[in-house]
Parts: structure tokens; C-alpha cells; sequence
């Protein structure tokens, strides 16, 4: 991994190659390059270690220019990050650029090194560089050497390759890694990700898995795993461009955090209080087909793991199903027993996770009664092959730490939660779950207004190496989400714990230099976490609640609150991320990270 980028035109395509990189730039990334094929000169390569800025400067020192060209992000797997490792990797008259990984390069490099290729790399990547050179001397066509290449390699990948003997063509494939077919007027572009193409089209063929195509400036074939020719349709990306900009905030975190109101509205619009939009959101047959489940499984990764946490309690007290969520890198690893009628729910932000896809492509076989993908990229891959979707509509999501994207998917976690409730005749929940949602969008742009006190909270964290986030029932899986946001961008070591495990371990590492941060909302479970609050007070730890604004004040001063508005039980765990939001954005600020780029992390993780 961890951005593709190739264009095929009339005019010189190198500002639209490094626009495109610099759109992937979100995504992480250690080291970047094209390559560029002129007729006159052939492919013209230049790489850099660093940023984007980095290739843009050796561009300046070493000017390419061309009709035909690809380029690349790398985020190092194979090889360190250096020059050398990065891509695109040239071989006898072609260059390949690559996501993903290639299981079985270890042989094929073997085998390629026999044949006398000789290698400047430690990449996985520069094997197919060496093995396409080798299928072309073979039978001097690209197709057929593209082809059987395809078929000599092992993994998750998506590849992009030029050849000098057709300067008008790009080939393509994608395995288990994204790519999209741009389409413009006499030229065509593709890309692992729709973003880094808006800036020349809005339409895009969107490859599905296993397929293969050949592009020039007029057409483009695609064919299936199989061979056969298979028709992608056009579709259009609706997001708006402003969405990409920063506009007047610091960085694309804090930009997204106070878009959530909108986001949140967005994601309801059209499903609260119409008897036939359940039908219209899942399909015709969904009202007969949610009446028929009898359990729920969940599966994803990282921030949405987190939201399917959340949802498993209001899944089991609304809607009276067992419900049970799996990280989906273990999932896919484990003999599952699947009851009968069971739905797979699975939650990505970008439809590309690798893991969470793989699970989806594992469950077809395990005998679930349908499958549901929550997802905020319409076109994606896990969109594509889920039985139903839930699509949020938070908009493009740049920042690597997920802010507008796990609220979403929250609010549709409850929305999908009332209907099952509705379905079951659980009608005392329906009311207030529609009510509550209503409400949500004004009453997350009153805490958004808590910026300055969490501000001022932030400074607190300036010399700290080390926290403990502290919550129950539902707003447990909320704390975990707020140890996972610091730890991200302030490089903080945070760790989150159901408060009534204290005592069975995490209380050892309590004193006066561990900030211990508590999510406190006004519910059923107060009484208890007061009870732990107190043992974390009792020694001499740094206690910061984020609690209802009707609670009364402990009236010690060593304590800092941060009171929220009262909401209803079933939206609080909404409401009180957004403080931690806030909270990790602002340490990691007082810290003087890379808020929207933190070291080592991709946006999209699409390598297992």
C-alpha cells in the first residue's frame, strides 16, 4: 500500500499524477514516485523519500513530461523506506506500481533471479516488475504477459503498469485492493481511491474483485477472474469538493469533528417517521427478512469495532437479539458457529478494510440468513457484495484518526436497532429512539461550544506518557474509542478499561501522574462508576470527568469536570465521544504531532 494514481491523454498527464498523489496523501505513506512515458525518451522515473513536497522538488531538479504515466504512494511492508524500495519499479521497457501484497514473491524472486534478473530492491512489488518483463519476452504481447503474470502471483494486490511498446495504454488489476477506472473526455485516469481523481472527473468504473482491464485514451476492456468481458458501469461520486479543503480550521480533524451536526443529519435524512422507509433503505424484502432474525454477529476493525460494541447493547435491550462483535482479523481465522438465522453485519468506513472484506467473503459460506454492510463509500467493494447496506453520509473522511465517520455509524447502528425493535413489537423504544435522533444533530453542536474548557483540559496532558480512560455499559466501548483517539495522534500510551475491572489490575498503575479520564453520563450505571471514581480518588490519581451537566460536583479541586447536556440514554454514547474527540485533538496539538497524518497509520488499510 498506499495510493495509486495513472492517467492516459492528450496532453501532458505528470500535474495530474502528482495532484493525485497529493489528494492520497491522508491515506500515510513513507515515500513517493512516477513514472512517465514520453515516445521520445521512454519511461522517465523519479522518486523521493518523505512527502509528496519531496517528489515535487526532485520533479523541479529532474522534469518529466509525457502522455502516459503512473505514480504511487508507498507505505513500507517489503524494504525499508528508501529511494530504491520506493515505486514505481521499472523493468526492460515497463513500470509497475503496486498495493497490497504479494504472498509467494519469495519463489518467484528465486526463480526470476535463476533466470538472470538481477534486483535493486528488497520489494515485493519489483518481482512483477522482472516477471512481466520476463512473460513479454515471451510473447512480446502485453495483454498475454499481463495475464499470465496475473496468474503466477499470490496475495492482495492492485497493480497499474506502462509499456513503451504501447504508449497510449494502461493495464490494470485488482485483488483483494481497490482500484477505480476514471473516465474523462478523450482520457482516462485510475486510482485506488475516487479522491485523487475528482480534480479531473466525477465518473468512474469501479473494478470489481479479481478483474483486469486494458485502458487508452478512448476505451477501456475489462475482464472478469475468469476471462470474460465484463461490464462496470459508470457511476457518478456526489461528494462535494469543499469536502477536501480545510477551509478556515487548522486540520482536517478538527474540520470533521464540527461537521458532524451536519453529517449526523445527513446520514437520518429521509429515515425517521416514514412507515415505508425501512423498505426503501433495505429493499423490499427487508421488513419480512429482519422479523426472521434471530441473532446478530458484527464484525470490523478498530473505530467501527468499537461502534459495533456500542450497538451490541442497544441490539440485545431494544431488539431482544443475541448479538456478538469479533474483530474481523480474528474472525475470519476461527471456526464460526453460525446459528440459524443470523445477520453479519459488517462496519467500514471506506468499504475497503481488508480484513472486514475478507470476513464478508468468508461468511458467504457460513450459512448467515443475509449479510449487511454499514459503510460511508457508496461504491465500495464491501457496499458491492453485502445482501443489504447502510450507507452514512458523513462525506469524505481525511484525517487518519476516524471523528464524523464512527458518530455515523452510530446514529445508523440505532436507526437499525429501532427497526428491529419495530419489527418485534418493541414499541415503548421506537418513540423515544425516534425522538432522540431528532434532537441529536442540535445537541452535538451545543457540546462542540465545550471547545475552550477541553482546550484548557488539554495542557493538563503536556508532560504525560501514559492515561487510563475509564466508562460502563455502553459508554465503555466509548472510553475504549477515546483511548484509541489519543494514542493515535499524541502518541500517548492510553488504555481503556470497563470501570468495575479497577480492581483487578488497572488500579496498580493509578498515582498523581496518571490522568484518568471517565466517561460519566446520567444513567443507570452512575452509582456504580461514582463507587470507582472514588478508588481512583482515593489514589491520588489525576481524575477528569466528562459527565451530565446535572450531576453535582464532587467539590474537590483536584478533579476536573466537563459537564455535557442531559440526552436520552440511547444517544449519550454519541454525544460523549465527541469530548474525547476534542480531547485528543487538542493534546495532540499541546504535543506538536501530525494531527492529520500520524506516523506509521494508512487511512484505508487495505494490506492485511
Amino acid at each position: 500500500m498506499c495510493g495509486i494514481v495513472g492517467a492516459t491523454a492528450q496532453r501532458d498527464i505528470t500535474p495530474i499524477l502528482l495532484e493525485g498523489l497529493r489528494r492520497l496523501e491522508y491515506r500515510g505513506y513513507d515515500s513517493a514516485g512516477v513514472a512517465v512515458l514520453n515516445p521520445g525518451d521512454g519511461i522517465q522515473r523519479v522518486r523521493a523519500v518523505g512527502k509528496v513536497a519531496e517528489l515535487e522538488s526532485a520533479l523541479q531538479a529532474t522534469p518529466v513530461s509525457g502522455t502516459l504515466g503512473i505514480a504511487h504512494t508507498r507505505w513500507a511492508t517489503h524494504g525499508k523506506p528508501a529511494k530504491h524500495n520506493a515505486h514505481p519499479h521499472i523493468s526492460n521497457g515497463l513500470a509497475v506500481v503496486h498495493n497490497g501484497i504479494i504472498e509467494n514473491h519469495a519463489p518467484l524472486r528465486k526463480r526470476l533471479q535463476d533466470l538472470g534478473f538481477e534486483f535493486t530492491s528488497e520489494t515485493d512489488t519489483e518481482v512483477v516488475a522482472h516477471l512481466l518483463a520476463h512473460h513479454y519476452a515471451d510473447s512480446a504481447n502485453v495483454l498475454d504477459a499481463f495475464r499470465a503474470t496475473l496468474a503466477d502471483i499470490h496475495g492482495a494486490y492492485a497493480l497499474a503498469v506502462i509499456h513503451e511498446s504501447e504508449p497510449n495504454t494502461l493495464y490494470c488489476s485488482r485483488m483483494g485492493s481497490p482500484l477505480v477506472i476514471g473516465e474523462g473526455s478523450g482520457e482516462h485516469y485510475l486510482a485506488s481511491d475516487p479522491l485523487a481523481l475528482l480534480q479531473v472527473t466525477d465518473r468512474f468504473r469501479y473494478l470489481e474483485e479479481g478483474d483486469y482491464a486494458r485502458v487508452n485514451r478512448e476505451q477501456c476492456e475489462i475482464w472478469d477472474r475468469e476471462h470474460n468481458s465484463a461490464d462496470r458501469p459508470v457511476a457518478r461520486y456526489e461528494h462535494a469538493a469543499h469536502s477536501l479543503d480545510k477551509g478556515e480550521y487548522r486540520h482536517f480533524m478538527l474540520k470533521e469533528i464540527f461537521e458532524q451536526p451536519q453529517a449526523i443529519s445527513d446520514t437520518l435524512a429521509g429515515t425517521l417517521g416514514d412507515d415505508h422507509v425501512l423498505t426503501a433503505i433495505l429493499g423490499p424484502e427487508a421488513e419480512t427478512r429482519l422479523t426472521d432474525i434471530a441473532n446478530i454477529h458484527i464484525v470490523a476493525c478498530g473505530t467501527s469495532y468499537h461502534a459495533g460494541l456500542v450497538a451490541r447493547y442497544w441490539i440485545e435491550e431494544q431488539a431482544g437479539l443475541p448479538c456478538q462483535v469479533e474483530v474481523a482479523s480474528e474472525y475470519r481465522y476461527r471456526s464460526v458457529v453460525v446459528p440459524a438465522n443470523t445477520l453479519l453485519i459488517t462496519i467500514s468506513q471506506s468499504g475497503e478494510t481488508a480484513d472486514t472484506l475478507a470476513a464478508l467473503r468468508y461468511a458467504k459460506d457460513q450459512g448467515y440468513l443475509a449479510t449487511l454492510a454499514i459503510c460511508n463509500v457508496a461504491g465500495s467493494s464491501l457496499v458491492r457484495e453485502a445482501d443489504w447496506r447502510l450507507l452514512t453520509h458523513a462525506g469524505p473522511e481525511i484525517g487518519v484518526a476516524s471523528t464524523k465517520a464512527f458518530t455515523t455509524q452510530l446514529v445508523a447502528l440505532l436507526w437499525l436497532t429501532t427497526a428491529l425493535a419495530q419489527t418485534r413489537g418493541r414499541t415503548e423504544y421506537v418513540a423515544r429512539n425516534v425522538d432522540a435522533l431528532r434532537a441529536l444533530p442540535a445537541q452535538v453542536e451545543a457540546v462542540l461550544g465545550l471547545e475552550p474548557a477541553i482546550t484548557e483540559l488539554a495542557q493538563r496532558f503536556a508532560n504525560k506518557h501514559h492515561a487510563l480512560f475509564l466508562g460502563r455499559g455502553p459508554h465503555y466501548p466509548i472510553a475504549m474509542e477515546g483511548a484509541l483517539k489519543l494514542k493515535e495522534i499524541s502518541y500517548i500510551h492510553a488504555e481503556a478499561y470497563a470501570a468495575g475491572e479497577l480492581k483487578h489490575g488497572p488500579l496498580a498503575l493509578v498515582d498523581e501522574d496518571m490522568p484518568v479520564v471517565s466517561v460519566a453520563p446520567s444513567d443507570s450505571l452512575l452509582e456504580k462508576l461514582r463507587s470507582n471514581l472514588e478508588e481512583v480518588r482515593a489514589r491520588g490519581g489525576q481524575l477528569i470527568n466528562f459527565a451530565c451537566e446535572t450531576i453535582e460536583p464532587s467539590g474537590d479541586s483536584s478533579v476536573q469536570t466537563v459537564g455535557l447536556p442531559w440526552v436520552e440514554e440511547c444517544v449519550s454514547p454519541v454525544l460523549y465521544t465527541l469530548p474525547l474527540q476534542l480531547l485528543s485533538y487538542h493534546v495532540a496539538l499541546v504535543k506538536g504531532t501530525d494531527v492529520d497524518k500520524p506516523r506509521n497509520l494508512a487511512k484505508s488499510v487495505t494490506v492485511e
